[in-house]
């Protein structure tokens, strides 16, 4: 898609520009987390276990995490990383909500969280079709967001929706799976 400025009726053509550095990215998004995506920015570095977190983020509505994580090129895999994150986030409930009770000021229950409403977004300037297509299940905590930066100061945020009818869980197996037990969760 092309973007143009009107100056009396005339078009010019306002250029796609690069985000020189992935944390530039964050920066930008960090500080307008309730804007972009109605959530509220928590911590920004978060290293539980032997993994850093971009960015995590508070669902004031549906009471859960949302973690957020940046790419600056499309030859890395979404999939992997947001399972896991996700287990992550499941396995280490008490660091997750010790960061957000002192983040409130107050103490939080590890029921006060609706912990299967959690979800894993990833941002980057664009994504290959393998990376789109490992997403392609409706009902996945994972979303695709592609952010734009254009010469006249405009950001432009598009998120890569599923199309499929497909459900993960249709691919889970046995009883004892992985994806199952994250389903539950």
């Amino acid at each position: 898609m092309k973007l143009y400025n009107i100056t009396k009726d005339k078009l010019n053509l306002v250029e796609t520009k690069q985000f020189p550095l992935e944390r530039d990215i964050q920066n930008l998004i960090e500080k307008n987390t309730f804007e972009l995506f109605n959530v509220e920015f928590v911590e920004s570095e978060l290293t539980v276990g032997k993994y850093r977190i971009d960015t995590l983020c508070y669902d004031e509505e549906n009471n859960s995490f949302v973690i957020v994580e940046y790419k600056k090129g499309d030859s890395y895999s979404v999939i992997d990383q947001g399972y896991t994150y996700l287990q992550l986030l499941l396995n280490n409930k008490s660091d997750f909500l010790l960061t957000l009770s002192k983040h409130f000021n107050r103490v939080l229950d590890v029921k006060d969280i609706d912990w299967s409403q959690s979800k894993i977004v990833f941002i980057s300037q664009s994504f290959n079709k393998f990376q789109k297509d490992s997403v392609n299940f409706k009902n996945l905590p994972f979303e695709l967001w592609e952010i734009k930066k254009f010469s006249n100061g405009t950001i432009g945020l598009d998120q890569h929706l599923s199309s499929s009818d497909e459900s993960i869980e249709m691919v889970e197996g046995n009883k004892n799976s992985v994806i199952k037990d994250v389903g539950k969760e």
